[in-house]
């Protein structure tokens, strides 16, 4: 597994779940790492931009509530997500380009339901 997405789960509205997105050490040259999500019957959309330098940018819907974050010695990026609502709930992907090979990977999800 080259990228192993974790943190997620249920919880009530208001309440708040941290992501955790580890990056095979095979995966040479991280640069952008992101979080994008995606809803049934929705495409993916792109939650929120981490690159290697330290800029954020975030989807107009999760700003102010979430918050990306890396650390690139531990090839890590999180996600902090607080005052969740119900639809934020989505199956959440990982993806980080490498800027040796240009290439994009993707994690295998993380489910987030927000549900009373």
């Amino acid at each position: 597994v080259q990228l192993q997405a974790s943190g997620g789960g249920l919880v009530q509205p208001g309440g708040s779940l941290r992501l955790s997105c580890v990056v095979s050490e095979y995966i040479f040259g991280v640069g952008d790492m992101d979080w994008y999500r995606q809803a049934p019957g929705e495409q993916r959309e792109l939650v929120a931009h981490s690159t290697r330098g330290g800029n954020t940018n975030y989807a107009d819907s999760v700003k102010g509530r979430f918050t990306i974050s890396r650390d690139n010695a531990k090839n890590t990026a999180y996600l902090q997500m607080s005052s969740l609502k119900p639809e934020d709930t989505a199956v959440y992907y990982c993806n980080v380009r490498s800027v040796v090979t240009g290439l994009d990977y993707w994690g295998q999800g993380t489910l987030v339901t927000v549900s009373s």
